[in-house]
């Protein structure tokens, strides 16, 4: 039996990574997706164009940088809703808006008119009941100096030379946005507790709790269509 079988994780599911930048979320999408057989979907980052040049001037570049985002996040979710599912996607759509767009905004890095063209956009394309949501979100957490001394390990130089205060500013924000999160249902892994960093860390304990979850998700959704 494989993995998938053994923990009733349905073929087509979506499983959605989130969480800060340098949690995990790339190490966790590939674990998943080798141990359940699943296609992948990647945050483009070494063909953005406007990434460089926004972590130099956040005011200059942020709404553009939004707006790529918006869009290849979008066509992703689209290219899976047409395979029919059996995906696990390194980070969310709706951190975009729901955390980055909404910092640029509140600190002055992104003007009213383009936060609210970034926000009308983004509503339109994903507010609906056309829009595939996720299966099951898994938000990765975990203090925010294990988080900091994995930044920097990594060594991506516009990451480095950014200021300690953006990432703790985000990471604050990461929290207060899954506190109120609510498209999909949530499962939260500590990565003191699940570091897949380490090569001998299991993947089955979690597989366990991603089946439990969607179950229990699909239960409540053929609830709700019955009604």
């Amino acid at each position: 039996m494989n993995l998938r079988d053994k923990y009733r994780i349905p073929h087509d599911s979506i499983i959605t990574v989130a969480g800060t930048v340098g949690v995990g979320k790339s190490t966790m999408t590939k674990a998943l997706a080798n141990a359940l057989n699943f296609k992948t979907s990647f945050e483009k980052v070494d063909t953005n164009p406007y990434l460089g040049k926004f972590y130099k001037d956040f005011e200059r570049w942020s709404f553009h940088l939004q707006i790529y985002f918006l869009a290849e996040r979008f066509k992703e979710q689209k290219k899976i809703f047409e395979y029919g599912g059996g995906f696990v996607q390194d980070r969310s759509i709706y951190e975009d808006t729901g955390i980055f767009a909404k910092m640029h905004y509140e600190n002055g890095t992104m003007s009213k008119t383009d936060y609210e063209t970034y926000t009308n956009l983004f509503e339109a394309m994903v507010m609906t009941p056309y829009f595939p949501h996720p299966d099951l979100l898994i938000y990765l957490e975990g203090s925010f100096d294990h988080i900091l001394e994995r930044i920097q390990n990594r060594g991506r130089e516009m990451e480095k030379n950014t200021s300690i205060s953006y990432w703790e500013e985000l990471y604050n924000r990461y929290e207060e946005w899954i506190n109120n999160f609510n498209a999909c249902p949530i499962l939260r892994i500590d990565i003191s507790d699940y570091d897949l960093l380490k090569q001998d860390e299991p993947i089955e304990p979690i597989l366990e709790k991603i089946g439990h979850f969607i179950q229990q998700s699909r239960k409540w959704k053929t609830r709700e269509i019955i009604k």
